[in-house]
């Protein structure tokens, strides 16, 4: 391979072989057959007619923010898009086109100068492709739904090289199946086009309090997010976040209750809306009418490579019995680093008409709790996390969603049982010998 294309392919022998492997993940521990760069779609296309020939699978991989579930890589090529970066946005229509490499930021921050604005997530480093086509819940969630949803077009390398445009008038069933099925299934994505919605600002921002006040705040909290409207979304969260620069200095070296998270709609009804939890005297209030591109920002996830690691589940519901176990569980390490408890339902609950294999989240909240993965307190660390998550088995629904799974699971547990069967079926048509990987993957079964 190296020998017939010089396209930045990297094997183990090489000295660029182990960077080239480094994720945003850094606890992933990827040991490809090949790394491969692509400067084009044409690229792409020859990386994976030569990998194929050699008897060689193809992953493709963005940033690697969920990494972690690949497993044995030593028959695959691991094709990174990050060069596959283009930004493009029609402002007129009203529709973005982004390549496989583009991430969140410079996205966010091109639309919000058009008044313009995505259904993006909570990091701004992470990767749209991979994301949207994972489901994407973001803070705008309760009320538009679901990123997947929003995709009107994906363009994508199929196992004999082909190049295949897909959208509602050509393969309608692919083009199903990529929405929420995940980017790697059924092809090498090269890009995306998807609906953007016409909003400048939101009222958004976080409530603080010290961690002591967790019992008080967490019940609240909870009984709040059951009947807010749909216009708002947020996310509750213990955390303890260390002495580092990154975090703003009101925030650093401190173990804190945060509910941070947006309000669409005038300042006087996110004010009524959010007073319950301002009545709780946060010592850190700073809920505002803001520009929408800062929202990616808000929930201050770490940009650049993370030794962090999370656990998640989805939650049916959570009673009050279930709030003292979470309080319980997840206050008895100092390495569990995150317990956080994202706000779902409203659009998120509810099937979008034409929408893709993933056009909806069970359950009222997604659970999640994590710590760093890297050093001499990884394997503590995994399992205190992973005991947090156990004691909430009995309120979870035995769903997961899967752009948040850092472990290997039953991939269909994703999805509803009639959905999955046509997913396997698609996935026999479009991939029948099994050349692409996935973190995730769709069995050929």
């Amino acid at each position: 391979m190296q020998n017939t294309l010089d396209r930045h392919i990297y094997r183990p022998a090489d000295p660029e072989y182990v960077e080239a492997c480094q994720t945003w993940a850094l606890a992933a521990d990827l040991r490809p057959a090949a790394v491969a760069f692509p400067r084009s779609r044409a690229d792409a296309a020859v990386m994976i007619r030569l990998a194929t020939s050699e008897g060689l699978r193809v992953a493709p991989l963005g940033t690697g923010h969920n990494a972690y579930p690949f497993g044995d890589l030593s028959d695959t090529v691991l094709v990174r898009t990050e060069h596959l970066n283009s930004y493009q946005a029609d402002t007129a229509a009203g529709i973005a086109r982004v390549g496989a490499g583009a991430i969140w930021g410079p996205l966010v921050d091109m639309l919000g100068e058009h008044g313009l604005a995505a259904l993006h997530g909570s990091a701004p480093d992470a990767g749209i492709v991979g994301y949207a086509l994972g489901g994407g819940a973001g803070w705008y969630g309760r009320a538009h739904g679901l990123a997947a949803n929003t995709v009107t077009a994906v363009e994508l390398i199929t196992a004999d090289g082909t190049f295949v445009r897909t959208d509602e008038d050509h393969d309608p069933q692919l083009f199903w199946a990529l929405r929420g099925g995940g980017a790697g299934n059924f092809g090498l994505v090269t890009a995306i086009e998807f609906q953007l919605h016409r909003f400048r600002t939101a009222y958004a921002g976080m409530l603080v309090w010290d961690l002591r006040e967790a019992e008080r705040v967490l019940p609240r909290w909870a009984d709040w997010a059951r009947d807010a409207p749909d216009a708002v979304t947020t996310a509750y969260r213990q955390v303890q976040y260390p002495l580092v620069p990154q975090f703003p200095e009101e925030l650093r070296g401190r173990n804190l209750v945060i509910v941070d998270g947006a309000v669409l709609g005038n300042d006087a009804d996110a004010e009524r809306v959010l007073a319950p939890l301002r009545a709780l005297r946060p010592r850190l209030d700073t809920f505002r009418r803001m520009p929408a591109r800062a929202l990616s920002r808000l929930h201050l996830d770490p940009e650049g490579p993370s030794a962090g690691g999370v656990r998640t589940t989805l939650l049916g519901e959570l009673p009050p019995p279930a709030v003292d176990r979470l309080l319980e569980a997840s206050s008895g390490s100092s390495l569990v680093v995150t317990a956080e408890l994202r706000q779902l339902g409203g659009a998120l609950g509810r099937p979008a008409p034409g929408g893709g294999v993933l056009n909806r989240l069970d359950g009222q909240f997604l659970l999640l709790a994590g710590g760093v993965k890297v050093g001499p307190y990884a394997e503590r660390t995994i399992f205190d996390y992973d005991r947090t998550i156990d004691a909430m088995e009995p309120w979870t629904n035995g769903r997961n969603y899967l752009n948040f799974t850092q472990q290997p699971v039953d991939p269909s547990t994703g999805f509803d049982p009639g959905a999955w069967q046509s997913l396997l079926q698609i996935r026999r048509r479009v991939d029948p010998s099994g050349v692409f990987r996935s973190n995730h993957q769709i069995p050929l079964i």
